[in-house]
């Protein structure tokens, strides 16, 4: 068959690595679909969300519905005719939506699906100290990360990786992963595969979930162990940030090294030469900061931060 009429929908840099790669792929994105434009910054001017930047550089249609069950932009995606949709980090779809095209929608997600279901699968995956994750593409269906599977591609874990890290790397893995299954779907040659399926192999047995971070997520608990600690911390760098209090202020953490040794001070409290370190005890060691930052202050390394900072244990 013709390549499908595609459109695409997404928001952030993450998505523009995907639609980049469709584009590239000579695949025929016919519109995007994107959040509408947001005050930001000190003068809460109107920002265009990173796909519209690069759909507008592209001359390609930009959709932005306030509500997607809005019955003008419903009528608008209907004209437009489309074979297939394409969802990367977008909202949740309504079924009026996900439904319309005659080949359905596609969606890439940031895990080896049915693992680590959910809003936000890069930082649960580093919080949970896995080793390996992936990226998987699937149809749409009613309930969230449910859909069968298309393809998927084993992504490994550094020891030491943060989620931004991970992140930049799964997009453009995620954006070949996506281009070869749209060429797939096309074409009619790519078998879908149930995902209760491979909930009967034994690496996917205990199933783990990635829900939204809130606030509390983000605080160290100092009474857990150092691979806990250092997890948390790799899994919210750099955002939202892992944060415990210094000195009666907000401090995060953004990068650390562990010390797996006998602690002499209670969790919690910490130790500094007030030159080149400063270490948080934990239950069986110390965690030595790295790169932080306090309330209100920029972003810096260790060493800069006990330059200009007296703190008191």
């Amino acid at each position: 068959m013709p390549d499908p009429r595609i459109v695409f929908m997404g928001t952030p840099d993450f998505a523009v690595a995907s639609l980049k790669s469709l584009l590239e792929g000579g695949c025929n994105i016919i519109a995007v679909v994107t959040a509408p434009d947001k005050p930001a910054g000190r003068g809460m001017q109107l920002g265009e969300s990173a796909v519209k930047k690069f759909a507008l550089q592209h001359s390609l249609k930009v959709l932005q519905p306030g509500k997607l069950k809005n019955e003008v932009f419903l009528e608008e995606l209907r004209s437009l005719n489309a074979g297939l949709q394409v969802v990367v980090a977008f909202r949740m779809l309504p079924e009026v939506v996900w439904n319309m095209p005659p080949l359905g929608t596609i969606n890439l997600h940031g895990s080896l699906l049915p693992q680590y279901r959910g809003s936000a699968p890069i930082n649960w995956a580093i919080i949970n100290g896995e080793k390996e994750t992936g990226v998987t593409t699937f149809k749409l269906t009613h309930e969230i990360d449910t859909g069968d599977i298309l393809l998927s591609q084993i992504i490994p874990i550094g020891d030491a990786e943060t989620a931004g890290e991970l992140h930049e790397r799964m997009k453009v893995i995620g954006a070949d992963l996506l281009l070869k299954t749209v060429k797939g779907v096309a074409d009619g040659s790519l078998k879908e595969i149930p995902q209760d399926k491979i909930l009967d192999g034994s690496r996917l047995h205990n199933i783990k979930h990635a829900p939204k971070i809130f606030s509390e997520t983000c605080r160290i608990d100092w009474n857990k162990n150092v691979e806990e600690i250092y997890n948390l911390i790799r899994g919210l760098s750099p955002h939202p940030g892992a944060f415990t209090m210094l000195n009666g202020k907000f401090l995060k953490i953004y990068r650390a090294k562990k010390e797996n040794d006998t602690i002499s001070i209670v969790p919690g409290q910490f130790e500094t030469d007030h030159k080149t370190y400063l270490k948080f005890a934990c239950s069986n060691g110390y965690v030595s900061v790295l790169e932080l930052q306090l309330e209100g202050k920029k972003k810096m390394q260790v060493e800069e931060f006990l330059r200009g900072w007296r703190i008191t244990p």
